[in-house]
């Protein structure tokens, strides 16, 4: 299966709470472009998309839903700045086998984005992921191990 993983646009540095804080134009652009690209590549549709309840991420998932199809588009709390990796890994596992997916697209934060994509790869250091930045794995769900196959910054 493919396992997408995108890290929310750019967003303000302030709010109420760190749950609030808005992307910036910049970030709304940034993840658009990066999306296009991601299309561009042949990915357009998703078996099923989770999103970070925190405002950026919805945002971000608005920005980009023009270059997708999903027909399941989630709010998943997990998958927050300080989820816990190894229970996401299990739980998309699981959401796999169930729901016969072929591919799925996280809409996370750092540094959940970067353990993530360690821990579909497997043996591999959590890489450093820009706002907007996107990366496409090959999972073998049977063996639990992945290969990056392309990753996308703005």
């Amino acid at each position: 299966m493919k396992v997408f993983i995108m890290r929310h646009g750019e967003a303000v540095h302030y709010a109420a709470t760190d749950e609030e804080r808005e992307l910036t134009p910049h970030g709304v652009e940034a993840s658009l472009s990066v999306a296009t690209a991601c299309n561009n590549k042949g990915f357009a549709e998703f078996d099923k998309v989770l999103v970070s309840p925190y405002v950026r991420a919805q945002q971000t998932w608005q920005a980009v839903k023009s270059q997708f199809a999903s027909d399941s588009v989630e709010v998943c709390d997990d998958i927050t700045p300080y989820g816990q990796s190894e229970d996401v890994v299990e739980f998309v596992c699981a959401l796999a086998d169930v729901e016969n997916l072929q591919s799925i697209l996280l809409i996370s934060h750092l540094p959940l984005v970067g353990y993530l994509t360690a821990d579909f790869i497997g043996d591999s250091h959590a890489p450093m992921f820009p706002t907007s930045g996107l990366v496409c794995i090959d999972f073998d769900l049977s063996s639990r191990k992945g290969e990056m196959l392309w990753n996308l910054r703005p």
